[in-house]
């Protein structure tokens, strides 16, 4: 029998994420070996759900992270706030030469047949130094905390990150919060603690205090190693095979109240077939498909993830949260940077129809 998410009516926090938190220097579409500027964007995948959540919809969200006294902390810090974000920190000073450091990600967005780059400089990271006993959970939650979230993102920085999602999991289903989790996998960052294997080992093992997993084909293989479709084999979206393989995830982890993920066929960096899947409950919903012209598409999956989210703690139907989440992310692919600037009218209006070329 399929799991039902409980959801505790209020709180003082809709949701709370617990992640790193980063710079992304985006050089638009020039590559970076040729680039001469670039913008500052604040991310984090984990962070971005919760920036979503507060200012396209309205909700009260906090993010734990860890933050460094220094012009970078300070600005990350800045953004996190101008969000609507409630930042719960753990400082760190910078010793003016080597760290500790909030990450950079170095991500362009590629064009046309090009797609785009990812790399990063996390040494010295502050929040890779995260790890059990840095937040008090107990206080943190005994205020009313309705959501959960975290991700693979985080969880691949350290053994010490790892351990701390699954000590705030643990707080959180003691205080009767929903659990969301993210799989994310990045294969760069896991090359650096031990690769797939060692993924595959620490993933297993949180997805086993989980209510609503979110990834893409691509992550349930790679990080749980339970097959499924080829990835982009042959074009298209494969929507009866991706259900079958959240059947198999189930399977593995009877837990799981919610598993949901974007469908994407790439055409190219600025044109993608896009679409969303869901199991809540025993019902699984589709969402529409829809040709989307993108400017950047780095923050799409968070974008999803937190127009689900909100939905089902709004107390919409399966149908109507899939599509808020696939509303949400198509219309974060066309901004810069990394979270949102839609409103929840024209999330509504999309996820409605408004959009261009929705085929039914």
């Amino acid at each position: 029998m399929t799991p039902e998410l409980r959801i505790a009516p209020g709180g003082a926090l809709d949701l709370l994420s617990l992640g790193a938190l980063v710079i992304r220097l985006d050089p638009g579409d020039v590559p970076f070996h040729k680039a001469t500027e670039c913008r500052i964007h604040v991310s984090g995948a984990e962070y971005n759900v919760a920036a979503n959540l507060a200012s396209c919809f309205g909700l009260r969200t906090a993010v734990a992270s860890a933050c460094v006294d220094y012009p970078i902390g300070q600005l990350v810090a800045e953004r996190v706030r101008a969000m609507g974000v409630r930042g719960i920190y753990r400082w760190s000073s910078h010793d003016g030469v080597r760290g500790p450091n909030i990450a950079t990600v170095y991500s362009d967005r590629g064009y046309g047949i090009r797609p785009p780059v990812v790399f990063y400089n996390r040494s010295d990271e502050a929040a890779a130094r995260l790890g059990p006993g840095d937040f008090d959970w107990d206080g943190i939650f005994a205020q009313g905390v309705r959501w959960f979230h975290s991700g693979g993102l985080f969880a691949a920085l350290s053994e010490r990150t790892s351990e701390l999602i699954l000590e705030a999991m643990r707080a959180a289903r003691a205080a009767g919060a929903v659990i969301s989790f993210d799989l994310n996998y990045r294969a760069k960052l896991w090359a650096t603690r031990g690769g797939q294997a060692e993924a595959r080992s620490v993933i297993g093992r949180l997805v086993e205090n989980v209510d609503v997993l979110l990834g893409n084909e691509e992550d349930v293989q790679q990080a749980l190693g339970i097959s499924g479709p080829d990835a982009g084999a042959g074009g298209g979206l494969d929507v009866p095979g991706y259900v079958g393989l959240m059947e198999r995830v189930r399977e593995r982890y009877p837990r799981l109240a919610v598993m949901a993920t974007t469908l994407r066929d790439v055409r190219s960096a600025n044109r993608h077939v896009w679409s969303a899947v869901a199991m809540v409950g025993g019902e699984t919903a589709v969402a529409p498909t829809c040709e989307l012209d993108v400017y950047d598409r780095v923050g799409g999956g968070d974008g999803f993830a937190a127009g689900l989210i909100y939905g089902l703690l709004a107390g919409e139907t399966a149908e109507q949260a899939v599509r808020l989440g696939w509303a949400h992310g198509a219309l974060v692919t066309g901004y810069p940077g990394d979270t949102t600037m839609a409103t929840l009218g024209q999330v509504r209006a999309v996820a409605a129809g408004s959009a261009a070329r929705i085929q039914r």
